[in-house]
């Protein structure tokens, strides 16, 4: 998993002032080899 940066509380906890719900943090995708880390992801 990546490293959060210094700024992702603050972002996140905006985003959820703001009315997001925040559903994975971060969310992982594997597609064939390819590993991907999303950082937020929020239900619609």
């Amino acid at each position: 998993m990546p490293a959060r940066d210094i700024f992702h509380d603050n972002v996140r906890l905006a985003l959820e002032k703001d009315g997001w719900v925040i559903t994975d943090d971060p969310l992982y995708i594997k597609v064939g080899g390819t590993e991907m880390y999303i950082d937020l992801t929020q239900r619609n």
